[in-house]
């Protein structure tokens, strides 16, 4: 991770779970940390309390679902910090609902969070590299196993879509970086039951807290060690797809 030290990451959906543990590892390896999320407090928060790090998190408030705003954070790390070096597509949810039972709005916001915004941001993240002649830049989706199997659980039904339209994207763009001469690499970390706020905003309830109890699952802090697996392997080497899960699954 040595390489990586003073260099610049984007996290998206960085307030929360995932995206912060995320954020805290890349700091604590002396990167600089672009953190992007609607709930831009917690960001803040997280920033005072990683003060004493190598690196350092900047909170920048960012709605995925809104072009304009997607384009004003690029904006914003190119005129701060010349541009992205590494794009961390963390930010996703799903919705309550089956396939049977789900509404228009839902599977569109889904789509938006879960893909559009995700092939937004790496579009924008790759320009910003390759017009900075960055040839070692590194993208990785946060996907899910969702993304290699459907479970028999309706109400994830038409999140499970999305996470298997990110692994066709993680190929796709491996494809168009090798047919450009990119060593620019991608890679999807795809993790099982993490213990996160996922669910309980997915149902709204608290309830959920019983699934850990009777199922094995990870941290948050786990899939981020998993990223920084991707990320310090060496240049030549390109780690396609993570799938990381509990023991006892």
């Amino acid at each position: 991770m040595e390489r990586w030290r003073g260099r610049v990451a984007l996290v998206t959906g960085a307030s929360a779970g995932i995206g912060a543990a995320i954020c805290e590892k890349l700091v604590s390896y002396g990167m600089v940390v672009i953190g992007a999320a609607r709930n831009v407090q917690k960001i803040q928060d997280l920033s005072r309390e990683l003060k004493e790090q190598p690196g350092k998190l900047v909170a920048v408030k960012c709605d995925l679902t809104k072009d304009e705003d997607i384009a004003s954070l690029f904006a914003f790390i190119k005129e701060e910090h010349q541009g992205v070096d590494v794009c961390i597509n963390n930010a996703g949810m799903s919705r309550n609902h089956s396939l049977l039972e789900g509404n228009t709005e839902e599977w569109r916001e889904m789509l938006d969070i879960n893909v559009v915004a995700l092939c937004h941001c790496t579009r924008e993240a790759v320009k910003s590299m390759r017009d900075r002649g960055v040839n070692d830049g590194h993208i990785i989706h946060i996907s899910s196993v969702c993304g290699h199997v459907v479970f028999d659980y309706p109400n994830i039904h038409f999140y499970t879509a999305t996470k298997f339209a990110v692994t066709a994207l993680t190929e796709g763009l491996r494809q168009e970086l090798r047919n450009l001469k990119s060593n620019i690499r991608v890679s999807t970390i795809s993790p099982g039951l993490v213990k996160t706020e996922f669910f309980e905003r997915m149902t709204q309830s608290q309830s959920v807290h019983d699934i850990y109890s009777s199922q094995p699952h990870i941290s948050s802090s786990d899939v981020a060690s998993s990223v920084c697996h991707a990320l310090a392997a060496p240049p030549h080497v390109q780690i396609h797809e993570i799938i990381v899960q509990p023991v006892g699954t």
